[in-house]
């Protein structure tokens, strides 16, 4: 009998990060799906107001233990950080008893409803040297990194202009309804700070310029809702029938347009609407500048069209070998393989989470921080301003 030679075996001793997930409706399981796409992050827990639906919720994630209280969530699991996926008034709470408990926290926009709680947060974690990050994921489709390149590396030149739209119609009807709709939960801003705080963080960041000063107008095109008298998840689309629903008065914009001035003395406009039917997730964002154009739409997000005076117009496809070293370094697959939505999420912690293995916030943090956080506050009470005095307002 011949004897095989005895295999080798090896092994790799790892510690997993700990993480918690609070929050668990439409962001929270997106939140979870990214980071199992990540190595050395297990999800150890959830949390959600509802004992009843979050126990559901933790069997169908398959997430093994569960919470309706986010406070022992924080307190009893010893946690390296937390996805803070909850509506927006409970934000600025979660973040700072998690910071206080020594605890990385990655926060759903916007960090908290108002620029004093969000100045509060940054200065904690600056303090604790805790890793934070807010989740504007737009910044993480390949297109979005490698237009921000372009720009940095001369081949746009100066920026003459910047137009951008962000559309939805998820709130078409009047009997769509949604938590964001009250402004007691989501703050007196909506499709502004909902949807058109994910346009405007791109925009400064593709653009590198600051904007100087807003003006703003609004229309709440369904001036009372049918509030469902039972939950209902974000984008179901579920029909209600008149017994299901009550009629609520609305206090915030279905529909904004903002004018900007940027820093370098040009001018952009954009607009939002969360009732344009057949949009389902559309950001668009169009930069010209001296050297050539920039237009790219987030539901063809592996396409950037580049336009030119004297010469053909172009489509770069999102490929690795064909992009800036930094724009290729979020990309997972081959050109012609495509990555979308999901992938922005997985990108966006892959580089939170290299930052919180070196215990330490970056200096210059290549992700969205809690400093992008507060600057996204400060333009969006600043847009409320316009549009409350009709008058421009410098920021």
């Amino acid at each position: 009998m011949v004897r095989r030679p005895t295999a080798a075996i090896y092994s790799i001793q790892m510690k997993n990060i700990r993480v918690g997930i609070a929050g668990v409706g439409f962001i929270g399981p997106a939140h979870i799906e990214a980071l199992r796409r990540l190595p050395g992050i297990e999800v150890v827990s959830i949390s959600h107001h509802s004992a009843e639906a979050v126990k559901g919720k933790a069997e169908a994630l398959g997430v093994a233990k569960y919470y309706s209280d986010y406070v022992e969530q924080i307190e009893n699991d010893q946690l390296d950080c937390i996805h803070i996926c909850t509506p927006n008034f409970v934000h600025y709470d979660m973040a700072k008893q998690a910071l206080l408990a020594g605890i990385h926290v990655v926060c759903e926009k916007p960090l908290a409803t108002t620029i004093e709680q969000a100045e509060e947060l940054v200065a904690i974690a600056q303090d604790k040297n805790l890793v934070n990050a807010v989740h504007f994921n737009i910044r993480y489709y390949p297109i979005v990194r490698q237009m921000k390149r372009m720009r940095e590396t001369g081949e746009v030149g100066e920026i003459y202009s910047i137009m951008g739209s962000y559309l939805q119609d998820w709130l078409y009807y009047e009997t769509d309804y949604n938590w964001r709709l009250e402004s007691d939960k989501s703050g007196e801003s909506r499709a502004i700070a909902d949807i058109g705080s994910h346009l405007i963080d791109s925009i400064e960041y593709v653009s590198g310029l600051s904007i100087t000063a807003v003006f703003a107008d609004f229309n709440t095109v369904h001036k009372t809702r049918k509030k469902p008298l039972k939950p209902i998840e974000t984008f179901s689309g579920k029909q209600l029938q008149p017994e299901d629903y009550a009629e609520v008065p609305i206090d915030t914009e279905d529909y904004a347009t903002v004018l900007l001035r940027f820093d370098n003395g040009n001018k952009g406009v954009v607009t939002v609407s969360q009732v344009a039917a057949g949009r389902k997730n559309q950001l668009k964002l169009e930069i010209a500048g001296a050297h050539k154009n920039l237009h790219w739409n987030s539901e063809s997000p592996n396409e950037l069209w580049v336009g030119h005076r004297d010469e053909a117009n172009q489509i770069l496809l999102r490929d690795p070998s064909l992009f800036d070293e930094e724009a290729a370094s979020i990309i997972s697959f081959p050109g012609g393989h495509n990555e979308g939505f999901p992938d922005t999420s997985k990108q966006l912690f892959k580089e939170v989470y290299a930052a919180i293995l070196k215990v330490q916030q970056p200096a210059v943090p290549l992700f969205p921080s809690f400093r992008d956080g507060l600057r996204e506050l400060i333009l969006c009470e600043c847009i409320l301003e316009s549009h409350r005095t009709e008058r421009w307002v410098v920021v």
